[in-house]
């Protein structure tokens, strides 16, 4: 049972600090953060990238801290909140249409829910559902926004399903993988988050410098009819 200090330690968690939330909630708030982000909209603020990468990190033992956790469990809770979390999103702005998005006042979430459009338009269901996982904000209304969209159920199931696999396993796993062979490695988390939520985006970096490409290459055909 919890001691009154317990339970005040966890309502002072900090929601935008991937240790906190960590030292507060363990494995099973890592679940419940990835649900709330990539399924409901008032959790687009949340450090998905961060809190995964710090929980591998503190799989290993090698941080100097009072958490320590086990990778079996994270694994499941990261890959079953992140799915389950991205399928209540969809199931939501099926019903809802984009209501909900269109009652935020969120300058962010608006912006995400554009390039959201803009993901699924330019690139297809599937490759958009993929690189949106590597997207903070965007990753949260992709989900409603192919809802609204009717994007076919089991098209949206499987590729959520493979890029939320890849994000969430990836992510977690990247951070054991360093924590086990640099010692201390704590010590340097926060430029390594940084550099991991850089490196996630370079897939999305690629994909729009296709695309551009592509684009001046048609236009430069159109001027030279």
């Amino acid at each position: 049972m919890s001691t009154p200090v317990q339970l005040s330690l966890q309502l002072a968690v900090n929601l935008l600090d991937a240790h906190s939330l960590l030292v507060a909630f363990g494995a099973l708030g890592v679940g419940v953060v990835l649900f709330a982000e990539t399924g409901l909209l008032v959790g687009f603020f949340l450090p998905g990238d961060s809190l995964l990468f710090t929980a591998g990190l503190l799989c290993t033992g090698s941080a100097e801290g009072s958490v320590h956790l086990s990778l079996g469990p994270l694994l499941v809770a990261a890959a079953a909140g992140t799915l389950a979390g991205a399928q209540c999103g969809y199931l939501l702005g099926r019903k809802a249409g984009g209501a909900l998005l269109a009652r935020s006042r969120s300058q962010r979430l608006h912006a995400g829910t554009k390039r959201a459009e803009e993901l699924l338009e330019h690139y297809g269901f599937a490759k958009a559902i993929v690189l949106a996982r590597f997207v903070p904000v965007v990753r949260t209304v992709i989900n409603p926004v192919a809802g609204a969209l009717e994007v076919p159920v089991r098209t949206f199931t499987v590729w959520q399903v493979a890029g939320g696999l890849v994000w969430s396993v990836g992510l977690t796993l990247a951070g054991y993988a360093l924590g086990s062979s640099i010692p201390n490695v704590d010590r340097y988390l926060l430029p390594l988050v940084a550099l991991i939520v850089v490196v996630s985006l370079i897939p999305l970096l690629a994909e729009l410098y296709r695309a551009r490409r592509a684009r001046r290459g048609g236009d430069s055909e159109q001027g030279n009819r």
